[in-house]
């Protein structure tokens, strides 16, 4: 058994280029930077970024070139995918892609939740394991005043 997955979740280093093909597809390319961060054996924190080509086809490449800006949060999931061609000095050139089979708008800067397409539906369900971001008490949450009993809680 094979597997080619990947899934990414980072923020737009450039705002996405939308081309046609012959067949007139749409075709969407932009770059993804992801962070990690670490401490080192001397518990130094360090941090570093890998920077992700992304390709999208089809109505979803029209979406992401619609709504995604340079600096946006996305959740890309697709397949990994290197090419080659020959360049102009005659020399053999490559590069690594992820072709995304799912494309996952973050939250906008207004606070707005994002948006999913996919090839499937139009909405995405959530990814296992993906992190949200932690909800702040201007958000609106009324909060109950009485105290909770533990006993009270069936399990």
């Amino acid at each position: 058994m094979y597997l080619n997955k990947a899934l990414i979740i980072g923020n737009l280093t450039r705002d996405p280029e939308i081309k046609a093909l012959p067949s007139g597809m749409q075709v969407t390319s932009f770059s993804v930077a992801t962070n990690r961060v670490w401490k080192d054996k001397s518990g130094a924190r360090q941090e570093s970024s890998d920077y992700h080509n992304i390709v999208v086809f089809g109505r979803q490449a029209e979406t992401s070139a619609q709504y995604l800006k340079k600096g946006a949060s996305v959740l890309i999931e697709g397949r990994i995918q290197t090419r080659s061609w020959d360049g102009q000095d005659g020399k053999k050139q490559y590069r690594t892609e992820i072709v995304a089979d799912n494309v996952q708008f973050g939250p906008r800067a207004g606070g707005m939740s994002g948006g999913a397409v996919s090839e499937a539906s139009a909405s995405a369900s959530a990814v296992p394991g993906a992190r949200k971001a932690p909800m702040q008490e201007d958000e609106g949450i009324a909060y109950p005043d009485e105290e909770i009993n533990p006993e009270d809680i069936p399990f």
